[in-house]
């Protein structure tokens, strides 16, 4: 096992390896980063709207307590 000839081999299959690896995940982290820049891009006014607005939402929690109470609208 000391021999020089399987000590550069065992390195080399371990340098390919680890480039392998390393390459690998620098394409997964590219891809995740543009996922990220298209949903920036997605901005919220193309996801249905904005968000709702105060008055909006104490219309909705109104609603819901005169149904929980039995109170028809």
């Amino acid at each position: 096992m000391n021999d020089p000839t399987m000590i550069m081999m065992a390195a080399s299959a371990a340098l390919v390896g680890i480039g392998i690896a390393s390459a690998a995940t620098l394409r997964a982290w590219s891809g995740w980063l543009e996922l990220k820049r298209l949903e920036l891009d997605f901005g919220p006014s193309r996801r249905g709207g904005a968000k709702p607005e105060v008055a909006e939402l104490k219309e909705r929690v109104r609603k819901l307590e005169a149904i929980a109470s039995g109170i028809e609208i």
